[in-house]
């Protein structure tokens, strides 16, 4: 028997119990549904944390008063509290005048929440923080309008702003925020720019910001300690030479700290490598619970889909004596059982895919971005697929050893 007569053979049999495939498919379409959705915000959440990367630079680390290692447990986070000392600028100058690897070299302060105010629009709890002017460059700002601040206004520790465009939208509606004036902490500074907008993310909006010369972030809002705290950001001069750029810093920080042979770091050097490590420690095994518990549906479906066609089997007893009495041979029946099992299956892996591909369009406007490959969608038929011969296997071989005489006696 040609494959298509077999594939007609199939189609006809589905079509004819349309109600009874529907719901035979229906764990099948919920399983692929849930994990195809899983492996969307897994890919999603991947392609944030690489853009993220993406943005300070690919080749950029950042020295910190903490190291990853030092996030281990409780116990690593209270020790690192007593050995590790804040930075400071006169650190940020030692490094500057040694490092001979690094190209783009900057400080910034860790943000604070304050109040922001334009005639009678008030925001609360906005995130301020300070930076030096070449930091723009080093995390690579996309300017909507306006421009960063420049290395005059920080050394004067100028009152320039350069916000957010959540800010700039919700103090200045008519689109003028450039050269505009806001309030922070009751204190004015002229705003000279406005960000790109970079939408949200878990729900948490990227773009209610405030960012201020390092320099006036010190005189208006206090000492760069605790909350405040400094931090270093750095790029190589080549791409190749970029882990000798980190080791260089990393020698000359211990230098600074006086930190013999052998004593650990109190220190923390941020590279992409350990941010996507740190990722991949930290969720590498909730990524594969996440997909394994839906994957369940998937065998839950393949065992419904092998127990409907058991019952199809024996409902169609008289109809395989007929046929073996025709000439059809053990490898026609079962290539017919087996070829229904699959298309039934495949049309549940599509099914599962398109509701999908509906939540992840939900899941991005309110949650995440997600990102549905080609892969995921082709590994998740070929999943249905495979469950399908699986499911299939056992039915088919069961009706083509159906002995033609007591087939065709079935009633």
């Amino acid at each position: 028997m040609k494959f298509i007569e077999t594939l007609k053979l199939a189609a006809a049999a589905i079509w004819a119990h349309k109600l009874r495939s529907a719901l035979t498919l229906l764990g099948m379409v919920i399983g692929v549904a849930a994990v195809v959705v899983v492996v969307s915000l897994i890919q999603g959440f991947n392609a944030y944390i690489d853009e993220k990367i993406a943005n300070i630079g690919a080749k950029s680390y950042t020295i910190g008063r903490f190291s990853m290692d030092d996030f281990k447990d409780t116990d690593s986070i209270a020790a690192a509290q007593r050995r590790n000392k804040e930075l400071t600028l006169e650190d940020f100058e030692f490094l500057k005048t040694r490092l001979t690897l690094t190209d783009k070299f900057a400080a910034g302060a860790r943000p604070q929440r304050a109040q922001i105010k334009r005639g009678n629009e008030i925001l609360q709890d906005v995130a301020i923080d300070g930076k030096q002017p070449l930091m723009g460059d080093i995390e690579k700002v996309d300017v909507a309008d306006g421009r960063y601040f420049t290395d005059v206004e920080n050394n004067e520790a100028a009152r320039v702003a350069f916000i957010g465009s959540d800010v700039a939208d919700k103090l200045f509606p008519n689109g003028d925020a450039v050269g505009g004036e806001i309030f922070i902490n009751s204190l004015p500074y002229r705003v000279v720019g406005v960000r790109t907008a970079k939408g949200t993310v878990f729900g948490m909006p990227q773009d209610t910001f405030v960012t201020v010369p390092l320099m006036s972030y010190r005189r208006n809002f206090g000492a760069l300690r605790n909350w405040r705290s400094v931090y270093f950001q750095g790029t190589a001069k080549d791409d190749k030479q970029f882990e000798d750029a980190v080791d260089e810093a990393k020698q000359w920080m211990r230098v600074r700290r006086g930190l013999e042979k052998g004593e650990k770091d109190n220190f923390g050097v941020f590279t992409p490598d350990s941010i996507t490590g740190l990722r991949d420690r930290l969720f590498g095994t909730i990524f594969i619970v996440a997909i394994a518990v839906p994957a369940i549906a998937l065998v839950i479906g393949a065992i419904v889909v092998m127990n409907i066609m058991l019952v199809s089997v024996t409902e169609r007893t008289k109809e395989i004596g007929i046929r073996k009495a025709l000439g059809a041979r053990r490898a026609d029946i079962l290539k017919q059982f087996l070829v229904e099992a699959v298309v039934l299956t495949i049309i549940g892996g599509f099914a599962g895919v398109v509701i999908a591909w509906l939540l992840g369009i939900v899941v991005s406007m309110y949650v995440i971005q997600t990102y549905l490959s080609l892969g995921a969608i082709g590994l998740a038929i070929l999943f249905s697929g495979g469950a399908g011969v699986a499911a299939g296997i056992f039915p088919a071989w069961k009706a083509a050893r159906l002995d033609p005489i007591e087939a065709l006696r079935a009633d």
